[in-house]
Order: C-alpha cells, then structure tokens, then sequence
C-alpha cells in the first residue's frame, strides 16, 4: 500500500502516522502496510522504526479519502480501534493513549477524542459524537490577525492540539495562554478557545476564561438557582435537571441543560432539542427509557460496558451542556479537585509575551532559573532578565539579575564577629579599643607584644587621668 505522503508531497508538518490498539498485547503499535490477503502490518511504536511507519497527511479531504480506501482493503477493520498522531510524536503519545486506556476517566476521555479515528465499530460504541471528523468551521474563516493579537498562530494550535476541537465547534481541550497588547497594556491570562457564528454570518473567536467559582447569586438566563442546582454543578459539573432559560436578544423560552466548564468554572447551557443521545454506550444498547432520562439531564447508571481495552466496567454516565455529549460520571468530586488544582498550579508555556523552548520549559517546571532575551516594554523597547517558578504560590519570578549568583548578605561567623563589628560597624572591644591598626581575621586580641604594649600603656594613661 502506498504512502499518500509520498504521492501528494503535502508540508512536513503535516505528516501524520496510523496507530492502532493490538488487542492481543493492548499495547498502541504503528501501521506499516496492509498486505495483499488483507491483514495489518505493525511495528512497535519507537523512534528506529520510523521509516517504517505508514505516513498520511492529515488535510480533511485527503485524509478522510485515504482512511476509506485503507479500511476496504483491510480484512475485519472492526477488530481494531485506530488513532493518528504526529509522526515526530508518535511514540509520546503512544504511551499517552496505552495509560488512558488502562485507567478510564473523564479527562482520559478529552485526550482520546483528539487522536481517535472513527470506524464502524467505534461511532457505536462512542459516547462522544465530537470523535467523528465533522467540520463546522474551516481555517480559512479564523481571522487570524486577531488570533496573532491573542499570541497565537495557527502552528502554535495545531502543535497543542487545539485547532481541530474549535474547527469541529468544541472548545479547546486544554487551557490556552492569550497575550493581548493594548498599547498601554498588556494582559496576560489563560483561556479555553472556542468559535461561532455572529449575525452577520461571521465566525467569531471566543475565549473562555477563569473564574474562581460560578456566581450562583445572579440569574443566569432568567433562571435562579436552588441550593441543590448549586451542589450538584459543583460536585458532578451538571445541573442534572431541564430548566427554561430566556433568550436575552428574543425573549424566546428554551428548555436546556446547565452545566459547568471543569476548567474556567464558566457556566454554560445546551438546548434540550439539541441533545442527540446514542443507542448504544460501549456495549450497552439503551432503551427509549434510559435516552429519556440522559435527555432529561438525570445521571444513568449501567452495568456491563466494555472499555476499549475490552475490559468491562460499570460508571453512571449523563449529558454534559459544556462538552455536548454523554460523559462518565467516575468518582467526580476527585475529577472536580483535580481539575481545580490543575486550573491553580498549571505552569505557563510563555512569559511576557516570550514563549519558551521545550528544553527551557523542561527546566522552568523544576524550578530551574531560565534567562530570557527579546522581551518588550511598555515602550516596545527590548530587556532581558531571569524567571523562576515560585513553587510555594506558583507565580513566576522576575529579576534583572541572575538570583541565583545573587549572594545574600553573610552573617560574620563568630571568630570574625569582633573584626566586622570594629571595621565595619565602629564598635569598640574592650581588649583592642586602643589599637589604631584595623583588626585582621578572627582577631579579638592584640595580636604581638608591641600591640600588646601599646594597648597597656594607653589603659595606663586612662586610669591616671581617672
């Protein structure tokens, strides 16, 4: 089978390869070919296999056709499940998707969708319609003069994975740092990306940013909040019942869902007529009854899933209106403070506007000093300094000089106490006030006969005129 990559020539930075799940070992390995009777062709996922690796060039169109021609050419494509990644990173995020699938959870669920490819056996099995490769945006609609006013370039989304989740109309998996220069000000936050459409049919650039808690003590689109609404969109993310909210530019009534983003505590409400429910949840085909309740907003238990490890497994599952889609509910109040700590400590790629390098950021997180170059000023005016990650508050340090070269003023040790107090500090010791010399290291004593001299003859005049 030939690599489209070879046949299209298509940029570097836009080579993908095939990873697929053995079933046999559960181990992620990388597809080499398909032979002529139809079975796959893998090598273990490693940087000296490379040149083995089935390379694709991840554009929509040409993507989507090569994977259809590549599954009609397989024997039983619905006993493996497949996922693309960047061929340089390939290997990290491997072991990425091993560890997920070996312990589910709600945030493994975020990562999986970025790299998971849909075949017939997985759009039945998914609980999150956003896996499948549909489009609402393109790139060319991004005003990308406004997102380069943010910091940001399409190469430095695609490299954090964030474009593709925006341009299927989905948040960003992960916060985002957001640069924005006012001339007169610069501020610096992190952010959730999102897109969508204005009046005008004009896509528009979203950011969804932190916030310490959701403020449940105004109405949020007429609706006012109970005692119990506030407890579980706290515990589990989702209010878990259907409420009509007010639409503010049309006072239309719209019975919806309300949930809140982990991430920004940002509250966020999905329409009960959008909701798509699937017929079955990894394994378990649901009755009109069971949709009927995740419609509702209600949680759901069921029993005897099976994981993609083929593993099965029982978990409450339930609408979330933030992610659009069916969600595990595992143990949540753990997923809650996790997220919050993660929102709290996450560690900042960039500083000032400068981004650092991976080796740079590699060391930053450890507590290392990093020396940065090309920083701006308010008058645009380039500077130069040293940062350090304050691990007790999490805030970044700055300093002009390296702090680690900076020596701290020494306390004198005690054999040099008196020589620092009469030098430095014009104090007086009893047994050398009378010298005129300055004290030499450690001294406290004269230190010859003729210092002695000249300390017992000034003494002797002293008392005489006593």
């Amino acid at each position: 089978m030939e690599d489209i990559a070879n046949t299209q020539n298509p940029d570097p930075a836009l080579i993908n390869t095939l990873l697929v799940l053995n079933p046999k070992t559960n181990k992620i390995e990388v597809v080499k070919t398909v032979d002529e009777k139809g079975d796959l062709k893998t090598v273990s996922n490693n940087r000296k296999n490379q040149n083995q690796f089935l390379k694709i060039d991840k554009q929509g169109d040409l993507f989507s056709n090569f994977f259809s021609n590549f599954l009609s050419q397989l024997k039983n494509p619905t006993s493996f499940n497949f996922f693309t990644s960047p061929l340089k990173e390939s290997e990290k995020i491997g072991k990425q998707i091993e560890n997920h699938l070996k312990h589910p959870s709600t945030e493994g669920e975020e990562f999986l969708k970025t790299y998971t490819i849909v075949t017939p056996t997985t759009i039945t099995m998914s609980t999150n319609p956003s896996t499948e490769k549909e489009y609402q945006y393109s790139q060319d609609q991004i005003d990308w003069d406004m997102m380069s006013k943010f910091g940001l370039t399409q190469e430095k989304l695609e490299k954090a994975n964030a474009l593709e989740p925006m341009l299927r109309g989905f948040k960003t998996n992960g916060l985002v740092p957001i640069s924005l220069n006012l001339g007169t000000a610069l501020i610096r936050i992190d952010a959730r990306l999102s897109l969508s459409t204005n009046d005008a049919g004009n896509v528009m650039i979203n950011l969804h940013g932190i916030r310490k808690e959701p403020n449940f003590n105004f109405k949020f689109l007429g609706h006012e909040f109970t005692a119990e609404d506030r407890k579980n969109l706290m515990e589990t993310g989702n209010m878990g019942r259907v409420v009509d909210l007010v639409n503010p530019k049309t006072d239309e009534i719209i019975p919806s869902l309300i949930s809140r983003d982990r991430l920004t505590n940002e509250l966020v409400a999905y329409k009960v007529e959008n909701i798509r429910i699937p017929d079955e949840i990894k394994g378990v085909r649901l009755d009109e009854a069971q949709k009927q309740t995740l419609i509702e907003g209600k949680a759901l238990y069921l029993e005897g899933m099976i994981s993609t490890k083929r593993e099965p497994f029982n978990a409450h599952v339930q609408f979330n209106a933030d992610k659009k889609y069916v969600e595990f509910l595992f143990d949540q109040k753990q997923i809650q403070q996790q997220s919050q700590t993660h929102t709290q400590t996450e560690i900042p790629r960039s500083f000032r506007g400068k981004e650092l390098s991976d080796e740079q950021y590699s060391q930053f997180k450890v507590g290392q000093t990093i020396y940065l170059d090309g920083l701006l000023d308010k008058k645009n005016q380039p500077y130069q300094g040293y940062i350090t990650l304050n691990k007790e508050n999490g805030k970044i340090d700055f300093s002009f000089q390296n702090p680690d070269k900076i020596q701290h003023k020494a306390k004198p040790t005690e054999e040099h106490t008196t020589q620092t107090a009469v030098n430095s500090e014009g104090k007086t010791n009893e047994a050398t006030k009378h010298l005129k010399e300055s004290l030499e290291k450690g001294q406290q004593t004269p230190k010859d006969k003729s210092q002695q001299l000249k300390q017992d003859k000034a003494q002797s005049r002293a008392r005489k005129r006593l």
